[in-house]
């Protein structure tokens, strides 16, 4: 049987995620803020610390990705390519180095959140939207001075995030929350109910290879987050201060990552 993740079959082609490497070309738009620094404590496991500058630090961001592997079959058929996602990361602290992580993730498709089940992402269903850049006609915005943009995250039909963007400059950075390797972790529970270990509990990290990166824009920016009886990015992650916000296009691979620490049980 073929596949990376179920459901396999002789061809591989039921596969829900293709084998790596995995290739991106995307469109981010940014919110960083800070938080009070309990609020990111509070949703780090103990093994982890908070960065040590700047621990309230949040970046709020939206995505539009289209994706694909080796061949770039997806391309083709844009329903198994395009997704767009709405993701908060914090920052953490493990053995002195310092990490990006992701606290909360809205995607729109199957195979992204089997793909972050894969890498330690929580993702979940969302329905995201984002103002596209476009080149000519009055209906989009350029990318220049004065440029607005906004974006939207929605789950179970209640909006939880709203962005607002005005770019203002180029910029030399696209922030500094999301800018160091990712650590997640990686976990499923004892299928028995009377354990209480996990059947797996895997530190990783990873980060994007061959990264082709488009200018960054600064952006004077906004961000209302709210919760619903099933998601509560505001209680977790309020905002206390709006930093800056941003708009870049990106271009990244992804082909694994490493493991830094297992925990696993047999059973």
């Amino acid at each position: 049987m073929s596949g990376f993740l179920p459901p396999f079959s002789p061809s591989g082609r039921s596969a829900l995620v293709p084998n790596m490497p995995w290739f991106y070309s995307g469109t981010l738009l940014t919110v960083e803020y800070r938080t009070d620094p309990a609020n990111v404590r509070a949703l780090l496991p103990p093994e982890l610390d908070l960065a040590p500058e700047d621990p309230g630090a949040v970046a709020f961001i939206w995505a539009d990705w289209q994706s694909c592997s080796t061949g770039g079959t997806e391309l083709l058929d844009p329903a198994r390519s395009q997704y767009l996602e709405a993701f908060a990361v914090i920052r953490c602290a493990f053995k002195g180095i310092t990490y990006s992580r992701c606290a909360l993730i809205w995607v729109t498709t199957d195979f992204a959140i089997g793909r972050g089940i894969f890498q330690g992402y929580p993702k979940k269903l969302g329905s995201i939207h984002m103002t596209r850049v476009m080149n000519h006609g009055k209906a989009a915005p350029r990318v220049e001075a004065g440029a607005t943009l906004g974006a939207s995250l929605a789950a179970y039909d209640h909006r939880l995030a709203t962005g607002r963007w005005t770019l203002t400059e180029p910029s030399d950075t696209n922030g500094f929350v999301n800018a160091h390797p990712m650590l997640h972790h990686r976990v499923m529970p004892s299928l028995d109910p009377n354990e209480q270990s996990q059947s797996l509990w895997q530190l990783v990290t990873m980060g994007g290879i061959d990264a082709d990166l488009g200018q960054p824009w600064k952006a004077k920016a906004t961000l209302d987050l709210h919760d619903s009886p099933w998601d509560e990015p505001a209680t977790l992650l309020p905002v206390d201060e709006v930093i800056s916000g941003y708009y870049r296009e990106v271009g990244v691979t992804f082909n694994g990552g490493r493991l830094v620490e297992d925990r696993s049980s047999a059973v």
